[in-house]
């Protein structure tokens, strides 16, 4: 009896590795596909897309980085790290104040700010494109700021709001015993305590902006404030498209997502392991 369910717990491994295995070729390949199709010219690549390039040349990367791919990458960074600093820290303050301060109608306020998470951004487009052309923000900086702000604010306080919950109340009798005021408590004690679910609402608002697209391209049509998903369409022509320099974008855009994911994986599944799953 013992030696059938080793029997079977060993075909189950097998199984488990096998599929394993298989996931990661389908969500590796692409990538791969990619970046190696990004070395070809356009006569390789018709001539069989899934063949290793003829001469490996960087000339394809060059050309991408010199059509733009240089500024949309500069546009993006500064996107992203902006909105990512103006969202944790709101979204922070916000659930510090929810969770640690007894205000009038917290309740009513938590679920209006919880709210905002059954909008979807797509059916207030019209609206918020007026609003920007109004305000004169529209095709700038200051749009795609505000709107990733906005829209990741609800989403992020709620989980950073979770993990608060379970801190521990005498924390905040401490330090008001020792004199901190609410600044002083949330920066220096509450929110190094919050360190696990903060990294993790960092990297999920990072991967967020870094890839939208549908708000950068309403909101944006100059090269020098378009991100890198609008600004790699600028590189396809109606009147003939270098796909491999395409590709080259592409991979030049998907590699700093690439290397945050593997490397900041770990922290994601911890701080919301931590945090909604308590």
């Amino acid at each position: 009896m013992v030696s059938r369910l080793n029997f079977l717990g060993v075909i189950a491994r097998v199984f488990m590795w096998v599929f394993l295995l298989c996931l990661a070729v389908v969500v590796l390949y692409p990538l791969l596909w990619m970046v190696v199709n990004g070395f070809k010219t356009n006569a390789e690549l018709f001539d069989n897309p899934f063949a290793l390039p003829v001469d490996w040349s960087f000339e394809n990367y060059q050309k991408a980085w010199n059509r733009g791919v240089s500024d949309y990458l500069t546009t993006s960074v500064l996107v992203t790290l902006t909105s990512t600093i103006a969202t944790v820290f709101v979204s922070a303050w916000a659930a510090y104040g929810l969770t640690r301060v007894n205000i009038p109608l917290n309740k009513t306020i938590t679920a209006a700010i919880l709210g905002g998470l059954m909008l979807a951004p797509t059916v207030a487009l019209v609206p918020l494109v007026k609003m920007f052309q109004a305000m004169g923000l529209y095709n700038s900086f200051w749009a795609l700021l505000i709107l990733y702000t906005a829209f990741r604010v609800p989403f992020t306080t709620f989980l950073i709001r979770a993990y608060m919950l379970d801190l521990p109340r005498e924390v905040d009798e401490a330090a008001e015993m020792d004199g901190c005021g609410r600044w002083t408590a949330f920066w220096r004690i509450i929110l190094p305590m919050c360190k696990p679910i903060i990294t993790s609402t960092v990297l999920l608002h990072i991967l967020f902006a870094w890839n939208e697209y549908l708000f950068a391209m309403v909101l944006t049509s100059g090269s020098g404030v378009q991100t890198l998903p609008v600004g790699l369409t600028s590189l396809m022509s109606k009147h003939g498209t270098d796909f491999p320099v395409v590709f080259a974008g592409m991979a030049i855009a998907a590699f700093p997502m690439v290397l945050l994911f593997f490397f900041g994986q770990r922290y994601i599944v911890k701080g919301l392991a931590d945090g909604v799953g308590k």
